[in-house]
């Protein structure tokens, strides 16, 4: 198993959306810059959707524009997800370099989340490949191992994007557990096809945690070959079409793990708990994190 570990933010985006009251935007800055400061390279700012679907995306140009104007000389990989190529296109003219682009692996849950079927989808996600030649482009995989409608996702399904996605010039992909009913058997067995077929494919994995076995997913998809995580801070998040189901696997969680493995992140846990901490006073939200609770670690 690797000894280090890529971690991705994706609190600011994943964990945001799903708050109702509206964060103003210099909390949200103010989050992004304790993310920084605690070490964290790899940040998802936000998401450029039309903001009568997410108005808490509302300000997403502002927050970009404002981090890339502080941050944008220190080497961070800054991105935003995009739901089509009128939402790639904004993101390019905001300066960002990379993006992120969300297809279901199930045709319910695709259908149900962007009205589309799989096929059309994938024919959009080409005309962003071919409108923003030059644009880092990450795919991901909702549904990669359930469906809240079809229950436990076919690997040929799974594999049928991978291929059609690399057809076209995508080699990046996100592996979703979209409601969190991933095990880590699962996770395991998924990625061991997956690789098998595709060995040189960039694979990054992203875990909910409802049934508590989000932390265990996740390092399920380290020891099976995918050091490439992302989380949420404070957990917040989750799946509106997954009545209950709670956020992402909280940030802090995962690298308070990785540091009593012996496992290298670069970030520094106390203030990334100390982010975590923050967000519970400025958002109303369900966050699943235990390390905000935890005042003084046992060792």
């Amino acid at each position: 198993m690797t000894r280090s570990v890529n971690f991705i933010e994706v609190g600011p985006r994943d964990g945001f959306q799903n708050v109702k009251q509206f964060i103003p935007t210099e909390e949200k800055l103010k989050v992004i810059d304790m993310l920084v400061d605690a070490g964290v390279k790899s940040i998802e700012l936000g998401s450029f959707v039309h903001p009568k679907a997410i108005p808490q995306m509302k300000d997403i140009k502002e927050v970009v524009t404002r981090s890339l104007e502080k941050h944008g000389d220190k080497g961070l990989d800054f991105f935003a997800l995009v739901p089509n190529l009128f939402g790639a296109k904004a993101a390019a003219e905001a300066g960002l370099k990379k993006i992120d682009t969300v297809i279901s692996v199930s045709e319910s849950h695709n259908k149900a989340n962007i009205n589309r079927t799989v096929e059309e989808s994938l024919q959009g996600l080409e005309k962003i490949r071919q409108e923003l030649p030059d644009m880092d482009i990450l795919l991901s995989m909702a549904t990669t191992f359930t469906c809240p409608f079809e229950g436990v996702t076919p690997i040929e399904n799974v594999l049928r994007v991978i291929r059609r996605a690399t057809e076209v010039g995508i080699h990046k992909f996100c592996l979703a557990d979209t409601i969190g009913q991933a095990d880590p058997k699962m996770v395991r067995d998924t990625i061991a096809v997956i690789k098998q077929v595709f060995p040189d494919e960039y694979l990054e994995l992203h875990i909910h945690d409802t049934r508590n076995m989000g932390v265990a997913c996740t390092l399920a998809g380290i020891e099976a070959g995918v050091p490439n995580v992302q989380a949420a801070l404070g957990g917040l998040g989750g799946c509106p079409f997954a009545p209950g189901a709670s956020g992402n696997v909280a940030s802090e969680d995962l690298i308070y793990m990785f540091n009593a493995m012996g496992m290298d992140t670069n970030i520094d846990f106390d203030k990334l708990v100390a982010a975590a901490k923050y967000e519970t006073t400025i958002i109303d939200g369900k966050f699943s994190s235990h390390q905000i609770y935890v005042d003084s670690p046992c060792v």
